[in-house]
């Protein structure tokens, strides 16, 4: 542990000097929270001068997960909000992919990664710290994100019902387990790229590619074609663990550091 946490101060004090990675941080998560308090407030007004909607306004496939006692106004706004369940998602994959793609193929351009490689360092070590470098500020501001919009839930009138369905177990697997697993996924396929390409800005462009399939999600959802429900949130983290586990041997095995040290120009 002790040369994990070297490797993880060591990527904080020199990534953390990209602007563009600061920017990613500290606004990006703050959009995110924004954008579904708006939707939920102009929503909320727009209905409240109506009578309420019925529950036959809302799509077929989502009427199970509102339950019941619930109203049409107040369904119709948990499938609003859950649209967005999939952008709190995203922030632990986009965040990470940022710095890891840089983590491999940036210290080779600057020549500090062959002075690490020839230390006795092991592979795992090397990657799990640069994995932990990347992955950790992105599971906190995911985390930090979602606390700030249910902070706001109450101040822009939400109903109790609403406010239920988001702190309940769907939303919290989302984002307490789901969103770490694709954070640990993302970091391990950016670092694998990074290691095998000379641009970080190609390696970002590659490794944005695992934020397909949560788009696919999204897409899916919004067709009817599937409603993000627990056992559908179930099921995609029992991926993401076989995902995760895949990808750390994968990266460990496929890491040539002999290589990186002896061709690497």
């Amino acid at each position: 542990m002790k040369h994990i946490i070297t490797i993880i101060k060591k990527e904080w004090a020199e990534v953390f000097k990209n602007r563009m990675v600061l920017f990613m941080i500290s606004f990006m998560p703050l959009i995110f929270t924004i954008l579904p308090l708006v939707m939920l407030y102009f929503t909320s007004q727009g209905m409240g001068d109506m009578s309420d909607i019925s529950t036959a306004d809302v799509p077929v496939q989502f009427l199970e997960v509102c339950g019941e006692g619930i109203t049409g106004t107040e369904c119709m706004q948990i499938y609003v909000v859950n649209q967005f369940l999939l952008m709190f998602m995203l922030i632990p994959v986009i965040i990470p992919v940022t710095i890891a793609s840089y983590s491999i193929v940036g210290e080779k351009t600057t020549h500090s990664l062959e002075p690490l490689l020839a230390t006795p360092i092991t592979t795992f070590e090397l990657l799990a710290g640069k994995s932990l470098a990347a992955a950790l500020p992105a599971i906190i501001m995911g985390w930090f994100a979602f606390g700030l919009f249910l902070l706001g839930l109450p101040i822009i009138g939400t109903s109790a019902a609403v406010i239920d369905y988001i702190t309940g177990l769907t939303w919290l697997l989302a984002i307490l387990v789901a969103g770490p697993l694709m954070a640990i996924a993302s970091v391990n396929l950016a670092i694998f790229v990074s290691s095998r390409v000379n641009d970080p800005r190609v390696a970002e462009q590659i490794s944005a590619l695992f934020i397909l399939p949560i788009l696919g999600l999204l897409f899916a959802q919004l067709a009817g074609v599937i409603v993000i429900n627990v056992m559908v949130m179930l099921s995609f983290i029992g991926s993401m663990i076989l995902v995760d586990i895949g990808m750390i041997y994968l990266g460990t095995t496929i890491f040539q550091r002999e290589n990186i040290l002896t061709r690497w120009k």
